[in-house]
């Protein structure tokens, strides 16, 4: 996007972005299906009584997901089991019964805690240990998500910014901390930059960029790692060194530097040349914007961050949140700046620690009720603007972190959405499925001290199968083999 002052090539970049988010549109992925976007009209336009509609003589179309009270029932600490009625294809009556003998499960270790809430009520259907906190692993994801769309809305786009001098002939890339930023942006955002110079007779400049946004160590505490870059707010494909878009992939150990170097070739490639290689470095005094590139949408980067648990938007994410709250754009003052965000939303953070926003990091610390709370705050109609949280949830056989499991548990596969979380010696599993009296139902289950994440995973998956709508010739998950007690 170019700022005012290159006002000539305005109306052909209106054109090409016009292309562009038309063939997005198009190629979109889980996040982009337009769910979201459907799903929060109806929170906003429809009774606020929330619920699935019975009426037999009603057109046969899919019925919204039920929405969680305005306000949520206290979570209590003790362990609680709720039992319902069993019509037809319903859950066990015995909910409490059923998911006990599953989480005794050898496969979870010595420390396991369940909950599991109605979001329509409030209602706890079942805990254990569920005040507890754990471990999360990257279900901490959910929370961090949550405070950041309540702390900017969904609509919140981060910008990257190319600052000139008065005479032109020094830029600045200042990052903005977008971690969706790739090459064909920042190739969209040198074309624009281009296009100003030569407006002013400019072929050759002088090229800094601009890291400053954020403060404190730069590499996550695991150090460096597979699974995400160094933690800065300019970078391009999130430093990877492959040609993959998700998952673990080796890193850069300057991702600021080689955006910016990319970002000079870009320039060249369009008739600017740089007079050396970038340097780091702010914007001189009395710089103004030359051109611009923008994110997606807040909405559509939760999304994404939850699918394909990007460790690097979820980073990014807790610091557009503290920076928003005042807070240094650090693992610190982000961490302060999302239990703030959730102390607003009045939601249960006792034992609380949220040491980085993306779950690697062993010493953070949440609970199964806290799990169950977050996702059913994001229930809530008057809280539209969580949606994506929940439409972000991979979704049990089909997508994102979720693609390759259930194949073993019929029928969740479809049925299931959740949020997976996994280091060494830890598993988590926290989503929503619809049970068999049409109530959206949030559920979490955390588990510590773990021997094998593959047996962990399916302990996990039977835990959450067993919520799902059954017939007579679909039984539920037999129960793993049991050793111990789960934590009081």
């Amino acid at each position: 996007m170019v700022e005012p002052k290159a006002w000539q090539v305005t109306a052909g970049s209106a054109a090409l972005g016009l292309a562009l988010a038309a063939v997005a549109v198009v190629t979109a992925g889980p996040w982009d299906s337009g769910q979201r976007k459907a799903e929060r009209e109806w929170a906003v336009a429809q009774n606020r009584a929330g619920g699935a509609h019975h009426d037999p003589s009603a057109p046969r179309t899919p019925a919204p997901a039920p929405s969680a009270a305005g306000v949520l029932s206290a979570l209590a600490a003790a362990d609680t089991t709720r039992t319902r009625a069993e019509p037809g294809g319903a859950p066990p009556a015995d909910l409490g019964r059923t998911l006990g003998k599953l989480l005794d499960a050898d496969a979870l270790g010595p420390s396991r805690t369940a909950s599991v809430v109605d979001t329509a009520t409030g209602e706890v259907l079942y805990g254990k240990g569920a005040a507890t906190p754990m471990t999360p692993a990257s279900t901490v994801k959910i929370a961090t998500m949550v405070a950041a769309l309540s702390a900017l809305g969904p609509d919140h786009r981060i910008a990257t910014t190319v600052m000139a001098t008065p005479d032109q002939r020094k830029l600045t890339l200042v990052g903005g901390g977008d971690a969706t930023l790739d090459r064909k942006r920042l190739g969209a955002l040198a074309g624009d930059t281009a296009r100003a110079l030569r407006d002013s007779g400019i072929t050759k400049v002088e090229l800094h960029y601009d890291t400053s946004l954020y403060s404190g160590p730069r590499e996550h505490p695991i150090g460096p790692n597979d699974n995400i870059a160094p933690v800065v707010p300019l970078m391009a494909g999130q430093g990877r060194l492959d040609k993959s878009t998700t998952g673990p992939a080796p890193r850069s150990g300057n991702p600021a530097g080689d955006a910016a170097r990319t970002f000079a070739h870009l320039l060249r490639e369009r008739g600017v040349r740089t007079a050396r290689p970038p340097a780091a470095g702010k914007p001189a005094k009395g710089a103004e914007p030359l051109a611009r590139t923008y994110s997606a949408p807040l909405a559509d980067l939760v999304e994404r961050a939850l699918t394909e648990s990007d460790n690097d938007i979820a980073e990014s994410l807790a610091r557009q949140t503290a920076i928003a709250a005042g807070e240094p754009a650090s693992f610190a003052g982000a961490g302060r700046a999302v239990g703030a965000e959730l102390t607003k939303l009045r939601l249960p953070l006792k034992g609380t620690r949220f040491a980085d926003g993306s779950g690697l990091n062993r010493k953070d610390k949440a609970s199964a009720a806290l799990l169950t709370a977050l996702l059913t705050r994001a229930a809530d109609p008057d809280r539209p603007e969580l949606r994506p949280v929940l439409t972000g949830l991979p979704v049990a056989g089909f997508t994102g972190t979720l693609r390759g499991r259930y194949g073993g548990t019929p029928p969740a596969a479809g049925l299931i959405r959740a949020k997976t979380g996994t280091l060494t010696g830890v598993d988590a599993l926290a989503g929503t499925v619809v049970d068999g009296e049409g109530r959206l139902l949030a559920f979490a289950f955390l588990a510590g001290a773990t021997k094998a994440p593959d047996t962990a995973r399916t302990a996990l998956d039977a835990l959450s199968a067993a919520l799902v709508p059954r017939t007579p010739s679909a039984p539920p998950p037999a129960p793993l083999p049991a050793r111990g007690s789960a934590i009081p």
